[in-house]
């Protein structure tokens, strides 16, 4: 990865091979990061998309082999105790442009992702929430 801090926010680049969502978690915990959003587009492999069933409070998720256009990514950075979370979705195309979308929980760059990243001021946390089972973002005044 390649990585400018550009006035207020970061441009990333990730290099073909690496992993998005531990790529970017990495960055943010060397970067002390402390909340933010991203977004990006690019192409990648072996993406693993899920959609939450707040019914069964469990994930389905679907693997897509092959290379995909990464037509939109969306997420947001807070942190798990000692661990940074980056909460992404995305937007994949096929190469006969069918798309498909959901919380990213896994994929390879093969081409490039292209990411700008835009930090925040403040430290955000992510709690469990008992009627989800989610870890999710905690906002106090």
């Amino acid at each position: 990865m390649t990585a400018v801090r550009n006035g207020t926010y970061w441009q990333l680049r990730l290099m073909p091979g690496e992993e998005i969502v531990e790529t970017l978690a990495g960055f943010v915990r060397r970067h002390r990061i402390k909340s933010g959003f991203l977004t990006a587009i690019g192409a990648a492999e072996d993406i693993t998309l899920g959609c939450f069933n707040p019914k069964t409070r469990t994930y389905h998720k679907r693997t897509f082999a092959g290379d995909h256009e990464v037509a939109a990514l969306v997420g947001n950075v807070a942190w798990d105790g000692k661990d940074p979370l980056c909460h992404i979705h995305a937007v994949i195309s096929t190469p006969r442009l069918v798309t498909f979308a959901g919380h990213l929980f896994s994929g390879k760059v093969t081409v490039t992702l292209e990411v700008a990243l835009v930090p925040g001021t403040r430290r955000l946390n992510r709690r469990p929430d008992p009627l989800s089972g989610l870890k999710l973002l905690h906002l106090s005044a």
